[in-house]
């Protein structure tokens, strides 16, 4: 007779793989950002304007947001009020909050946050991933908690470390476009 454990193992290893997917893209943001100079870290994203460390921070403090959205969908519950103007409106307002974030402060937030994320996932079963409920952010569509999970917590890390990899090999730090790669148009303004 099988345990309760390997009944419950075996019933939520849908949820057991997406958490581990978050969990590795979260350590991969980690190592990425561990990696960074404190100059690589005030680096803009381009087609972004927010400094890197900001987006490191804000990965992580926006995954309790995303998970809360799946467990709304995963309770059968309607997301309703998220919309792309609130998600700028949100984003902005937080990269004028933390704009002078530090690396040890984001870094933190990120392997707490992230852990609880990968806790909540891991909560999950296989009907609560399959639940469908209309979505505001996406007009209304009924969408399951796997697919929101998915397209947002579990995805939101690889797609910044990308951002962040392509801003760096745009803006190899040199003192001839220091200013330009954190987003300065005059090199005086640094020391100010």
């Amino acid at each position: 007779m099988r345990s309760l454990t390997s009944i419950q193992d075996t019933m939520n290893r849908r949820s057991h793989a997406l958490a581990d997917r978050l969990a590795q893209g979260s350590l991969a943001l980690v190592a990425l950002a561990r990696s960074l100079t404190d100059a690589q870290w005030h680096i803009r994203i381009p087609r972004d304007g927010r400094a890197i460390g900001v987006v490191v921070h804000h990965v992580a403090s926006v995954y309790p947001i995303e998970i809360r959205l799946a467990q709304t969908i995963a309770s059968g519950k309607p997301v309703t009020g998220v919309t792309a103007d609130v998600i700028d409106a949100m984003n902005a307002q937080h990269a004028r909050d933390f704009d002078t974030v530090t690396k040890e402060e984001a870094l933190d937030l990120l392997q707490r946050n992230s852990a609880a994320a990968a806790a909540a996932i891991r909560a999950l079963s296989d009907a609560e991933l399959d639940r469908a409920a209309p979505v505001s952010l996406y007009a209304g569509a009924p969408l399951t908690s796997q697919f929101v999970l998915e397209d947002h917590a579990v995805r939101h890390s690889y797609h910044h470390v990308a951002r962040i990899r392509a801003a760096l090999a745009r803006f190899p730090i040199t003192p001839v476009n220091y200013a330009e790669a954190l987003g300065v148009d005059d090199e005086r303004s640094l020391t100010t």
